[in-house]
């Protein structure tokens, strides 16, 4: 089911989840694909079309295997495809990041991030001409001077809360937080089966609580059309939410019934939606 909602006007939601640091040159991903582009036949004539490199980037709590059933899917459909590393350090330091690794793929682009994700594409992205559409799956899609703090405390219903988390401090001064390993199943994976979703808790990568203050800049998705997948059984990000941020980006929205994993449960229609703004780009 897919609905275009209209724009709002108030600010938004919630958000926990993409920064390593930056290269001289362009690193291939670990799930990249090296086609650039296909040609079909019309009639009597062959027609070249270069379709846009897809570039993936997780959220918190995961690393870029959590795009893999996407990945395979695009790539067999012809699509180049990179899944750069979220360092997790913040908004400003992950955004900047991306925002170089960008800079280094040649023609469109379509940026998709999922939950912490929507917040860096959202910044990196902006004043990019390449990029040429954004996807958000079941993520957060800021506004200027939102923090994932304020748009939490907007919104009811998520199942992230402090008493659910784990907070380690490091040497360097950061505390890193992770998802409690009993608990990570009921809030990010309740569509997944229980083996599944231990082996993810196991090898969750943490955020920085640092990134849960930090100020979203002005938005990618003024100047950039957008595409939303909204999982409807969603814990971590309350669907309401989801809807509301999607609706004042005027993203066109796909609901499904899934966990805030849906890119996992639900690969092939994440993909097709990955797809269909991949044809706006032309």
């Amino acid at each position: 089911m897919r609905t275009p909602l209209k724009s709002g006007t108030r600010k938004a939601r919630f958000a926990l989840t993409g920064l390593a640091l930056a290269a001289l040159v362009a690193i291939p991903s670990t799930v990249a694909a090296a086609s650039t582009g296909h040609s079909h036949a019309t009639g009597n004539h062959s027609q070249s079309v270069v379709k846009p490199t897809i570039v993936l980037e997780h959220g918190a709590w995961a690393d870029g295997s959590s795009w893999s059933g996407v990945v395979t899917r695009l790539q067999k459909d012809g699509y180049t495809v990179d899944v750069p590393p979220n360092p997790l350090r913040g908004p400003d330091s992950d955004s900047a990041y991306l925002a170089s690794y960008l800079a280094t793929v040649p023609g469109p682009i379509v940026l998709v991030g999922h939950s912490y994700g929507g917040f860096v594409i959202t910044n990196a992205a902006t004043g990019d001409k390449n990029v040429k559409a954004l996807v958000y799956v079941d993520a957060y899609i800021p506004a200027q001077g939102d923090t994932i703090n304020s748009l939490t405390a907007q919104f009811p219903g998520s199942q992230i809360t402090p008493a659910a988390l784990n907070f380690v401090p490091s040497p360097g001064g950061v505390t890193d937080v992770y998802i409690k390993p009993s608990l990570f199943r009921g809030i990010l994976a309740n569509d997944l089966p229980a083996s599944q979703a231990a082996e993810l808790a196991a090898t969750q990568r943490p955020i920085a609580a640092t990134a849960l203050t930090e100020v979203s800049g002005p938005p990618a998705w003024t100047t950039i059309p957008s595409w939303a997948v909204i999982g409807t059984a969603d814990h971590a990000i309350p669907p309401a939410a989801q809807e509301f941020m999607a609706s004042r980006a005027n993203a066109t929205v796909t609901k499904i019934n899934a966990s805030h994993l849906s890119l996992i449960s639900h690969p092939g229609e994440v993909t097709n939606v990955i797809e269909e703004a991949a044809r706006h780009t032309s």
